[in-house]
């Protein structure tokens, strides 16, 4: 099969539009022939290489795909070839206590696709049976590939995590990524008023789109300063910060008294300064955020199906084009997803 991969970490330049071994199926298993797959900043982070995960060389990067049930396990009784569907990326083990409780990304075992062990793009993938999901007729496989990993991530976040409510004032940072464009809105949603930070006018303005109440451009003005004009300084309810150590300390400041951080990433960095007295006087809550359980997909799902969510899809390219992809997104070039087209 034709295949993403890398030999080695680095920039863009190490991934290889090349030929790889069809990956074989268990009892338990689904061969998926891809039909799209999306990027997310994960498999830009395996790419260069991070030290807490190691993973064999070389190695196929995505964790989103769609496509058409090629072949399926001996023990597979519910699903069948030719059916459209989408994965569920979050794999977990369903015997430890976490996994019990119903906290799947809390999982001992826990692993993304395309993390672990190969992902998605490529024609064909190998996909625990657990974690296909039937798609609606009406979907594309572009939409499909676009939805999984950041819908799920911006749902955990805010309607488990910060618990978030109608009369809620809700900040959502880096407005243009995958994620933010599903925080948007989710947070809508549920009728919160949404805050969102970007770093051009055109990104604010398809936000506004999405359905943000207020638009700040960070690159002119200081958006926590801002904030806290706006609230007649008392802050926001819900700060959604996956940009890290450039963000944190005006993310805190943009709080209310015993408002909720919730995090999913640090692109920009892991470790910001902070000052401990200012999150214990003001009772700030700070809420660690990864992926979430089967439940939280089914949930986000009946919404994406029914029509209340979308995808954002800023461009589709062809599979060999995916070295260009990494580097727009590492430029923050794109508004939403760059969906890869497969076959």
């Amino acid at each position: 099969m034709k295949a993403i991969r890398f030999h080695q970490h680095g920039g863009p330049e190490v991934l290889k539009y090349e030929d790889a071994p069809e990956p074989k199926i268990g009892e338990r298993d689904v061969l998926l022939h891809v039909k799209a797959a999306s990027i997310n900043h994960i498999d830009m982070w395996l790419r260069r290489g991070m030290r807490s995960v190691k993973i064999p060389l070389p190695h196929i990067p995505g964790s989103d795909a769609s496509g058409v049930i090629e072949d399926v396990g001996s023990e597979v009784k519910d699903l069948k070839k030719g059916q459209r569907v989408l994965v569920n990326p979050g794999f977990f083990c369903g015997r430890c206590e976490f996994c019990y409780e119903g906290s799947g990304s809390l999982c001992v075992e826990y692993d993304i696709m395309g993390e672990g062990g190969d992902g998605s793009d490529a024609e064909f993938v190998k996909v625990p049976c657990k974690n296909i999901i039937p798609i609606p007729d009406n979907m594309t496989f572009e939409e499909a590939a676009a939805v999984p990993l950041v819908f799920l991530t911006a749902w955990r976040m805010l309607v488990t995590k910060a618990k978030v409510k109608a009369s809620d004032d809700v900040l959502i940072l880096g407005a243009g990524a995958g994620v933010g464009t599903a925080c948007i809105q989710i947070a809508k949603l549920f009728g919160a008023r949404v805050f969102v930070t970007a770093s051009s006018e055109a990104k604010l303005e398809k936000a506004k789109e999405l359905g943000a109440d207020i638009l700040i451009n960070y690159v002119k003005e200081d958006f926590s300063k801002r904030v806290r004009e706006l609230t007649n300084k008392r802050g926001v309810d819900v700060v959604v910060d996956y940009i890290g150590k450039d963000t944190w300390q005006k993310s805190l400041h943009s709080l209310r008294k015993g408002g909720r951080l919730v995090t999913c990433g640090a692109t920009t960095g892991y470790d910001p300064q902070e000052d401990v007295r200012y999150i214990f006087f003001r009772q700030l809550e700070i809420l660690g955020s990864t992926m979430g359980s089967a439940k939280e997909m089914a949930d986000v799902l009946k919404c994406v199906f029914a029509g209340k969510l979308k995808p954002v899809i800023y461009r589709v390219m062809p599979l060999k084009d995916t070295a260009e992809a990494h580097k727009l997104i590492e430029g923050r070039v794109p508004f939403g997803k760059i969906v890869l087209r497969v076959s």
